[in-house]
């Protein structure tokens, strides 16, 4: 069995996407530059990137991260055409689902994982984008690794990763693999069973 990592950008003052999220504007006001690694990045950021989804084998995602991305996602969901089969965490079918795409909907977290770590065999599950799923899935134990891009900008305001009264006592983190480039500082935390 595979890994399971929550994977996710975030501004330096911790929010995962900018102020004003709208399906048309699915990471906020000027959020985009919190992917700006994956497309405009160095060798170092494509190469950790490649590695990764060489190792993915199922990814996890929320209803909201569907609904505010199906619009660039289309059939092929957020892997493009490595078209990785995608889990969404949702009490109900969206109106526009893609004919031939790579979603499942199911109605709660660890349906998902379930679903996700079936189809995944011995590659990794891959959650991502969302604090409210990030925030369930660690609250219940349920991620080896967290995996953060930390970019070099401040919102100011958002969508934070971690707000108040998550999560009940703690969540004990290994030292971080990190590799700095110019433009994110990858940290990559190994979740303490």
């Amino acid at each position: 069995m595979g890994t399971v990592i929550f994977d996710i950008s975030m501004s330096l003052d911790g929010f995962i996407a900018a102020s004003g999220m709208t399906p048309d504007v699915g990471m906020g006001e000027g959020g985009e530059a919190l992917h700006d690694w994956a497309f405009a990045g160095d060798e170092r950021d494509r190469e950790m990137l490649e590695q990764a989804g060489a190792r993915l084998g199922a990814v996890i995602a929320g209803r909201r991260t569907y609904d505010n991305s199906i619009k660039w996602w289309d059939a092929d969901g957020p892997t493009g055409p490595a078209r990785i089969p995608l889990f969404v965490v949702s009490h109900g079918m969206p109106d526009h689902v893609p004919a031939g795409g790579v979603y499942t909907f199911v109605p709660d977290t660890r349906s998902a994982l379930e679903a996700a770590r079936a189809t995944a065999g011995d590659k990794d599950v891959g959650i991502m984008g969302g604090a409210d799923i990030a925030r369930q899935y660690l609250h219940d134990g349920l991620v080896d690794e967290i995996s953060i891009h930390l970019v070099p900008v401040l919102f100011g305001s958002g969508t934070p990763l971690f707000g108040d009264s998550w999560i009940e006592g703690h969540v004990r983190l290994e030292a971080p693999e990190v590799i700095a480039t110019d433009a994110a500082t990858h940290l990559r935390y190994r979740v303490v069973k």
